[in-house]
C-alpha cells in the first residue's frame, strides 16, 4: 500500500487482546453524563474525568488506543503533560474524533447526515501535530419499518469515504464508523438486513475514493434487535448474525473490526464480543472493541467526581477493560464479574 505506516498503526490498534477506548464524547454529551452523577461540568472536571482513565496504572495491557475529542487533545493533565503525550508515554496510540456531528438530511428530516468535511484537511494537520495517529468519523443510521432511506445510506457512505481518503492523505488511520442505531422495535433479522445494506454501500464508496483498506479500521454496530423489540436474543444469536453479515460485506483486507457498544450495558457488550470471538466461523480480521459507555459507565459511578474515589473509579475501569480484553480473545466468563463483586465486599 502507499503508506506502510498506516498499516502498522492499524495493526497496532488491533493488537492481540487489546482494544480502543472511545473517550470522544462532545462537551454536551459528557456534561449530561456528569450531571447524572451530580458532577458540575467544567473544563477542569472534564479533564479530571478523562485523566482518571488515561492515568489508570497498567491500562496499556488492555487498551491500544484512545479516541480523544477536540477539547481533550488541547488539554494538559494535572501535572502539565499534554493528554496525547500522557497516552503515548504508556505506549497507547492517541486518536481524534473529527466529524462535527449530525444534521437533518435534506428531503428526509427524520434522518441525518454527518458533517465536517469542510476544512478537514487543515484540522487533521493540526491534530497530527498534537500527536494524533488515527481518526474517527461516525455516521448515524436510523432504523424502523421505513428507514433508512437509500439516500441516507448513500450520502453517509460518501462522507465516510471522503473522510477516510483525506485521513490517509494526511497519514492518519481512519476508523470508519457506520452505526445502525439500537433504538427501535426492529428484530434481529431487520438489523442484519440494514447493516448489510449499509456496509455494502460504505465499502463501495471506499473503493470509489481509492481508500487503502489495509490502512483503515471498521467500527460497526453488532447485529442486535432494537431495544424495544419483544424478541430479544442470546449472545450466540448476536454473534452468528454479526459474523454472517461481516463475512458477506467486510473485505478481508481490512486489518481489524472494532465494535462500538452502541448503548449496550457493559456486561452485555462484553458477552456479545466474547461470543463473536468464540464462534467457529471465518474471521479474517481481528475482532475487538472500541467501547465508550461500556468501558466508562461503571468507573464514572464509582468516581462521582471525588478525588477520594479516584482509586475506586480506576479499579472499575481496569476491571471492565480486562473483561473486554478477555472477550476479544474469546476467554471471558461470568466468573470475572463475580470476582469483582467479591473484591468489593
Amino acid at each position: 500500500m502507499r503508506n506502510s505506516g498506516l498499516y502498522e498503526t492499524a495493526l497496532a490498534l488491533v493488537a492481540d487482546a487489546k482494544g480502543i477506548l472511545a473517550a470522544d464524547e462532545t462537551v454536551s454529551t459528557v456534561t449530561k453524563r456528569l450531571a447524572a452523577q451530580k458532577i458540575e461540568s467544567t473544563a477542569d472536571s472534564r479533564r479530571a474525568y478523562r485523566e482518571m482513565f488515561f492515568a489508570t496504572p497498567g491500562i496499556d495491557e488492555y487498551i491500544s488506543g484512545v479516541i480523544l475529542q477536540d477539547e481533550t487533545i488541547h488539554q494538559v493533565d494535572s501535572a502539565g503533560t499534554p493528554m496525547a503525550e500522557l497516552l503515548s508515554h504508556q505506549g497507547i496510540i492517541p486518536g481524534i474524533k473529527v466529524d462535527l456531528g449530525v444534521q437533518p438530511l435534506a428531503g428526509s428530516p427524520d434522518e441525518t447526515v454527518t458533517e465536517g468535511l469542510d476544512a478537514l484537511r487543515q484540522r487533521l494537520e493540526e491534530y497530527r501535530r498534537l500527536g494524533a495517529r488515527f481518526a474517527k468519523w461516525r455516521a448515524v443510521i436510523k432504523i424502523d419499518e421505513t428507514h433508512p432511506s437509500r439516500t441516507c445510506i448513500l450520502v453517509n457512505a460518501h462522507a465516510l469515504a471522503r473522510y477516510a481518503a483525506i485521513c490517509q492523505e494526511q497519514e492518519l488511520v481512519p476508523i470508519v464508523e457506520p452505526e445502525v442505531l439500537m433504538d427501535g422495535s426492529h428484530d434481529l433479522e431487520r438489523c442484519e438486513a440494514v447493516t448489510s445494506a449499509v456496509l455494502h454501500a460504505v465499502f463501495g464508496a471506499l473503493f470509489e475514493h481509492q481508500v487503502a483498506l489495509e490502512g483503515m479500521l471498521l467500527k460497526p454496530n453488532m447485529v442486535v434487535p432494537g431495544t424495544r423489540c419483544a424478541a430479544q436474543v442470546s449472545s450466540s444469536d448476536v454473534a452468528a448474525a454479526t459474523l454472517r453479515c461481516l463475512n458477506r460485506h467486510a473485505p478481508a483486507a481490512v486489518p481489524g473490526i472494532v465494535f462500538l457498544s452502541g448503548g449496550l450495558d457493559p456486561v452485555a457488550a462484553t458477552r456479545h464480543l466474547n461470543a463473536i470471538n468464540q464462534l467457529a466461523l471465518s474471521r479474517p480480521w481481528k475482532l475487538t472493541y472500541s467501547f465508550a459507555r461500556a468501558l466508562q459507565d461503571e468507573a464514572l459511578r464509582a468516581w462521582q467526581g471525588k478525588k477520594t474515589n479516584l482509586d475506586a473509579g480506576q479499579r472499575a475501569f481496569r476491571h471492565r477493560a480486562s473483561c473486554a480484553s478477555a472477550a476479544a480473545a474469546g476467554r471471558y466468563s461470568g466468573a470475572m464479574e463475580e470476582a469483582l463483586a467479591g473484591a468489593k465486599r
